[in-house]
């Protein structure tokens, strides 16, 4: 088992290890869900946010859109009749104001199921899992190992993306504004590092890891889990009214989970296919979505 693994077992009730119940659509919601469903199917793909963050999303340099969260939604919607999905870069920040303004049909980037974001949007049961890390320099001189470290000291600065989770975190610990440095892209925010401009880099474990793999600088290192921070779960988001489309959603990944196909999709990105499963939407919403 591995370290993160026990973190997920450590963190979440023991209660949330029942498997998810999905329910049976049927009546009025299959009417529904066939008019979104149709949709897609004429437009032959379905309109995804992305952040190109591996291994959450990614854009290879032939346009291939992958990553866990396409993949694993690009295989939903074959199952639903839906072609394939395309694409759009977006802040994480930016993602639920496009999906209420229509300019996606979902979003499928890691958007981690919190309950104010439940409040705008209807999420998918929980797919993709991880914990919070910092990108450090060697040795960690700082000494940090929370957000509430990195408020306690005089200077210390943390890099950010922008609108994402790690970003309230810093700030609900009390760090200053000015010492919280919004970066454009997951890569800025390592090289804004390497360059001494922010001390600590905050991302989860798993884009933390990629990024590191990928910089080979023996001069960074990863400190995980920070401390005071909770398990994250991701799910697939949907518009609000879209909720026959999601509940067909959920039924297919369901199905995926109970037959080995979603751990095949998630586990190659080093994701626990049964993380996802210690924990439910409405429990990460704080009622239902």
């Amino acid at each position: 088992m591995t370290r993160l693994m026990t973190t997920f077992r450590s963190i979440l009730p023991t209660a949330a290890v029942a498997a998810v119940l999905v329910t049976s659509l049927g009546g009025v919601s299959d009417v529904r869900a066939e008019g979104d469903l149709e949709r897609l199917k004429e437009q032959g793909f379905a309109r995804i946010a992305i952040a190109n963050e591996p291994p959450w999303t990614e854009v290879k340099s032939d346009g291939k859109v992958t990553g866990a969260a396409p993949e694993v939604a690009r295989a939903v919607l074959k199952r639903l009749g839906v072609g394939d999905v395309v694409a759009s870069i977006s802040e994480y920040g930016a993602m639920i104001p496009g999906i209420q303004a229509k300019r996606f049909d979902m979003v499928a980037a890691g958007l981690f199921i919190k309950p104010e974001r439940c409040n705008a949007v209807l999420f998918s049961e929980p797919d993709l899992c991880d914990a919070e890390s910092f990108a450090v320099k060697k040795g960690n001189p700082l000494g940090v190992k929370s957000f509430e470290a990195i408020a306690a000291s005089e200077s210390a600065k943390v890099g950010v993306v922008g609108g994402g989770t790690e970003e309230k975190l810093a700030l609900g610990a009390g760090v200053p504004r000015e010492r919280v440095v919004v970066v454009p892209d997951p890569q800025s925010g390592l090289k804004m590092l390497q360059d001494g401009r922010i001390d600590v880099y905050a991302l989860p474990v798993l884009s933390i890891s990629d990024l590191l793999k990928k910089a080979n600088d023996p001069g960074l290192e990863m400190f995980a889990p920070v401390e005071n921070t909770p398990i994250f779960c991701a799910g697939v988001a949907f518009p609000k009214g879209a909720g026959a489309l999601r509940d067909s959603y959920d039924k297919v990944l369901a199905e995926m989970k109970s037959s080995g196909e979603f751990a095949k999709i998630v586990e190659p990105f080093g994701y626990s296919a049964e993380a996802a499963s210690l924990t439910s939407r409405e429990k990460l919403c704080g009622g239902p979505n």
